[in-house]
């Protein structure tokens, strides 16, 4: 059963949130430590002042209740999503799937121009926002994939599309596993590539540097990565008792995730901060960086389509790319870092379209 959806979050939540942001017990800061330790002491001050006395969360969770929003249950979870038809009767859709630390608010500036030409289905992952927390472990890229699958077809769509970046490109990649004979194609805006000294292919000095970058990534394990791989209640217990802690879990990412020429806004990034806060989902999301391993592959038999974006995480190898997928589409956009739903939303729009309309026209 699929029912309608309001976001309406109790007073008395945003409330305790102000009184916990005014009660902060700051840490100190050397002098002049800028990034050296991590993120800094002035920033924080300022982005947890903004939440607590600037930005208005009924302001925001009025323009998202403009969006058709539904949940349903699938395999015991609920599953939250929104679902915006195209005025073309039989265009054809696209799931489009967010990744960590963002949400399904990374897509709202996609929606208008998508929706001309695609039926929209942009889903919460299990354990996000207000698909709300896993209660089981084994909620995986391919489990996420079937659950996927099952919500198309509840929803009608025989043919369709998948579209994601960060932990949503593996779930599309997936889902092109899952159901093949649904999916059309997949277009994805990250896909790490890595090194395969075995793969008997020259590579350009561009994709040489893109592998030391790989290579520098793959040695130095992000703090945030391991901690959530290896013990994500253990680090769940803090983000979810304390708004400053969480607030600075995801704003670090975002600041070291975009590019400087396209800054995704303070509003926006609170928002998605908000999102986990007020739906405590703070342990249940990290959870997928504990049940998909670091460096787990995603065959995917259906065409796919990439995006690679200047000042992402890391870049892709074609050569290497081409070894593990049908590779249809490739584009290497001038701008925009690891959030591109958000930080070039014009853009990254532009290219799923290109990608996809191809595809439509041979469904119909």
């Amino acid at each position: 059963m699929i029912t309608p959806f309001r976001i309406d979050i109790p007073q008395a939540d945003l409330d305790d949130l102000t009184d916990r942001l005014s009660r902060t017990r700051w840490p100190n800061e050397v002098a002049d430590a800028g990034w050296d330790y991590g993120f800094p002491l002035a920033r924080l001050k300022e982005l947890a002042e903004y939440w607590r006395t600037g930005y208005d969360w009924r302001e925001h969770e009025a323009e998202l209740n403009e969006l058709p929003h539904f949940t349903t249950e699938i395999e015991g979870q609920n599953i939250h999503f929104v679902h915006v038809r195209s005025a073309k009767p039989d265009a054809l859709a696209l799931v489009l799937t967010h990744g960590w630390p963002g949400s399904f608010l990374e897509f709202l500036d996609m929606i208008e121009p998508l929706s001309r030409d695609f039926h929209l289905v942009i889903p919460s992952i299990p354990g996000y926002g207000f698909s709300g927390p896993t209660h089981e472990r084994g909620w995986d890229a391919v489990r996420i994939a079937r659950a996927w699958a099952e919500l198309m077809r509840r929803l009608g769509y025989e043919r369709y599309g998948a579209q994601g970046g960060d932990f949503g490109a593996g779930i599309s990649l997936a889902l092109g596993a899952v159901a093949p004979e649904q999916v059309v194609a997949v277009h994805i805006n990250y896909l790490p590539t890595r090194p395969d000294p075995d793969a008997g292919i020259e590579l350009s000095e561009t994709d040489e540097a893109r592998l030391d970058k790989v290579r520098q990534l793959m040695a130095n394990r992000p703090p945030y990565q391991s901690l959530q791989a290896l013990t994500p209640q253990t680090i769940g217990y803090a983000l979810t008792d304390s708004p400053v802690g969480q607030l600075v879990w995801i704003a670090e990412r975002f600041a070291q995730w975009t590019d400087p020429r396209t800054p995704v806004s303070d509003d926006r990034m609170l928002t998605d901060i908000s999102l986990y806060w007020l739906t405590a989902t703070a342990a249940s999301s990290g959870r997928l960086h504990h049940d998909v391993p670091r460096g787990q592959g995603v065959p995917c038999p259906v065409p796919v389509g990439v995006a690679v974006l200047p000042h992402d995480i890391t870049q892709s190898v074609r050569p290497l790319a081409e070894r593990l997928y049908d590779i249809r589409h490739w584009s290497e956009f001038e701008r925009g870092g690891h959030f591109a739903a958000m930080e070039v939303p014009e853009l990254l729009a532009e290219d799923v379209r290109d990608f996809f309309l191809s595809y439509a026209r041979n469904v119909r």
